[in-house]
């Protein structure tokens, strides 16, 4: 975006690289080249846009990006040593997904979002995933939730460290897994894109708790027993209690 301004802005954020499986700025990639002493690495034209784009959907989540600041292309380009280029390229994703919005000759606002929004997300996410996960209960043997456990046990590491960027991963992989046994493609899309909005930091208020970390990833372990168990009821009790959680 021509005559983005540069100055007066928020400070850039730490962008911080995303956990594994997902590309992000990771220092020992060896698609990552060094630059000058003191200077960010910079990266191969070839991945630049999607390992920006997942740090900075890392950064947003992490609260390291603030609701209602704006950012400018530029800025963020040097902080990540690549040009204006690729970064406005990640930025106009978000402004697809509506986690940012564009401001002309300025750059990119991060989006104000309120509880009603983070309530009515909750909301459409149950409506879609407690079915689904009801009828897989009835249908999937007991072996194959038993595989789940490293996911499960992926988000209660990460919330103990209190690690929000790195919870927030591991919490889409193991619903991803989890919905990924009805075989419907279209089905994990729309209910992961509607996850990653449920993430996104609230204009006011304080970040993710600790504890709520830690309760929510005991859910999932409460979840997969229920799972192994073959217990239906405990099943739709949990799955429900998880998405009001969710909402609060």
């Amino acid at each position: 975006m021509r005559g983005e301004h540069t100055h007066s802005e928020p400070p850039t954020p730490r962008l911080v690289p995303a956990p594994a499986p997902a590309p992000a700025l990771d220092p020992t990639d060896p698609t990552l080249t060094p630059a000058q002493p003191g200077a960010p690495r910079t990266v191969r034209r070839h991945s630049v846009r999607g390992q920006i784009l997942q740090a900075l959907r890392t950064a947003l989540v992490g609260g390291e990006l603030v609701p209602g600041e704006v950012y400018s292309a530029p800025v963020l380009a040097e902080r990540f040593g690549v040009s204006a280029t690729p970064v406005r390229e990640a930025m106009q994703q978000l402004a697809v997904e509506g986690a940012v919005e564009v401001v002309p000759n300025r750059g990119f606002r991060v989006t104000e979002r309120t509880p009603r929004e983070l309530a009515e997300l909750a909301e459409v996410r149950a409506l879609i995933e407690v079915p689904i996960m009801l009828r897989l209960a009835r249908t999937i043997p007991a072996a194959r939730w038993t595989e789940l456990k490293p996911l499960a046990e992926a988000t209660a590491t990460a919330a103990a460290r209190g690690d929000r960027a790195h919870y927030a991963e591991a919490d889409r992989a193991f619903h991803r897994a989890v919905l990924s046994l009805a075989g419907n493609e279209q089905l994990l899309a729309v209910a992961d894109d509607l996850h990653r909005r449920s993430q996104w930091p609230l204009v006011s208020g304080p970040v993710t708790r600790h504890g709520d970390l830690v309760a929510d990833a005991a859910e999932h372990t409460a979840l997969l027993d229920a799972l192994i168990a073959q217990d239906v009821t405990v099943v739709q009790s949990l799955v429900r209690e998880h998405f009001t959680g969710s909402a609060d």
